[in-house]
């Protein structure tokens, strides 16, 4: 990464995060199609082209498994990639340094805003409807589709948490900044529904007080994480949270559910037989450079660069985001039931 603030394709982390469980597929896919949105989180290629920092278009990003589980022959093509009836199975709309506000991350380069990635799929939308015969056949085929968003982790790093290019640190208390982003984020998933979206699964923020760059940007006490960072992502989880419920009694003909990310990676790292937390595997606290070689012992480590999880946390996450190990894991189904209804 150029800056340590920079978060970059986090699609190792999320399709790792649904790959690792045991789903036996036998010829069909699960859902007929899927649908991502978010940031690096799930970034498959749209960035490549754009002038911005915010790439990893390098091995050993780039890894997809999502589509894989859901029985699939082959990954979900990004929006730029995406032609003809490929776009019937799904995309991949995912931008990284992307947030639910505009200016989010705009000091590495282009990006791909969640308000921008709707307008995408809204021309998704009319390619399906031009391809199955109409808009009704369209809303059928959508209905069945399974659609996951994965976004607000730059809106806290590529932005809030950088005092000196954005100014809404100053203007929001984390509270009220918690509440900003929920508003905006309700009114886009409001779009999502109206263009055919029925079962979204709403991935929560995770521990990013705790990544090894923004420990080597606020230096903690040893062997801590920065708890601020933390404290103002458990106030946007606890606020989407009751987003989907609201959203759930809102649209019956839909179901929303979120995905606990924060709960889930909680607890003690070396316990669980980690013994490096606060450095990367790859690039320690700097980044995962093209061409870097990783460490051999990769399964002792939390992250595998200065942002993302090694796959060995990801088996975890995995397991527990498609079915569910405690009742605070979901809310209020995971994204096996989800893609099963």
């Amino acid at each position: 990464m150029a800056s340590t603030h920079q978060k970059i394709c986090w699609s190792v982390f999320l399709t790792l995060l649904l790959s690792n469980c045991q789903h036996e597929v036998d010829g069909a896919p699960q859902v007929p199609c899927y649908f991502i949105f978010g940031d690096s989180l799930s970034d498959s290629g749209n960035n490549n082209l754009l002038v911005t920092k915010a790439k990893a278009n390098f091995k050993p990003y780039g890894m997809d498994f999502i589509s894989e589980l859901l029985g699939f022959h082959g990954f979900i093509p990004s929006f730029v990639t995406a032609t003809g009836k490929d776009v019937l199975q799904g995309v991949n709309y995912a931008s990284g340094a992307a947030g639910i506000r505009d200016e989010t991350g705009q000091h590495l380069g282009d990006r791909i805003t969640l308000t921008r990635q709707l307008i995408n799929y809204q021309l998704t939308v009319a390619q399906i409807a031009t391809l199955l015969g109409g808009a009704a056949a369209a809303a059928d085929q959508l209905s069945k589709c399974v659609f996951t968003v994965g976004i607000g982790s730059n809106d806290y790093i590529n932005n809030h948490f950088l005092p000196n290019l954005y100014p809404t640190s100053k203007e929001f208390t984390p509270e009220q900044y918690a509440t900003a982003l929920i508003a905006q984020y309700s009114l886009q998933l409001k779009t999502l529904h109206v263009f055919g979206a029925r079962k979204v699964a709403l991935f929560g923020l995770g521990l990013i007080g705790c990544a090894p760059a923004e420990l080597a940007a606020f230096s903690p006490p040893k062997g801590t994480c920065v708890d601020n960072i933390n404290s103002a992502v458990q106030l946007f989880n606890d606020k989407l949270k009751s987003l989907v419920n609201d959203l759930n009694t809102e649209f019956t003909d839909s179901k929303f559910t979120y995905i606990n990310i924060y709960g889930i990676g909680s607890g003690d790292p070396k316990a669980a037989g980690f013994k490096v937390t606060d450095s990367g595997c790859c690039g320690g606290r700097t980044g995962c450079a093209p061409s870097a070689t990783p460490c051999s012992n990769r399964r002792e480590y939390v992250f595998f660069d200065e942002f993302h999880p090694t796959e060995a946390v990801n088996v975890n996450l995995a397991a527990r985001a498609y079915k569910s190990s405690t009742p605070s894991d979901v809310s209020p189904i995971d994204i096996n039931t989800l893609a099963n209804l």
